[in-house]
């Protein structure tokens, strides 16, 4: 009762060939390829028209300029920080104080129970 239907001469014709889907494909490493290098951070052209200022940061020796560009960087990073709220910082700071009187116990009780110790043991 089943019929098997045969693809027409057309359709094998166009058929594109199935790749399988356990192929792999292999990349061979070479050390010809160099690993591209992050720009540094540049301070901006100034305008044609540039004002005394502007001219005085491009006259500034480059150790002081890559400082300026530090600076600048680490001010852009700490924008981007998500700082806790009020809330998550008094718990931080309970749980901080909590282990620090937990570890101050233990310590003392430590040193005493040594010290007891060698009492009893050098006379």
């Amino acid at each position: 009762m089943a019929s098997s239907k045969k693809p027409s001469a057309s359709r094998k014709a166009s058929a594109t060939p199935q790749t399988s889907p356990t192929s792999v494909t292999r990349i061979k490493a070479s050390d010809t390829v160099r690993p591209r290098r992050r720009p540094a951070l540049r301070l901006p052209r100034p305008i044609m028209n540039a004002t005394n200022a502007a001219s005085r940061i491009l006259t500034m020796p480059r150790w002081i300029r890559s400082i300026g560009s530090y600076f600048a960087g680490s001010w852009h990073e700490l924008r981007q920080v998500h700082w806790p709220d009020r809330r998550a910082t008094w718990s931080m700071t309970g749980a901080l104080l909590v282990f620090t009187a937990f570890f101050t116990v233990v310590t003392l009780l430590l040193d005493a129970s040594f010290k007891l110790l060698f009492q009893r043991l050098l006379g």
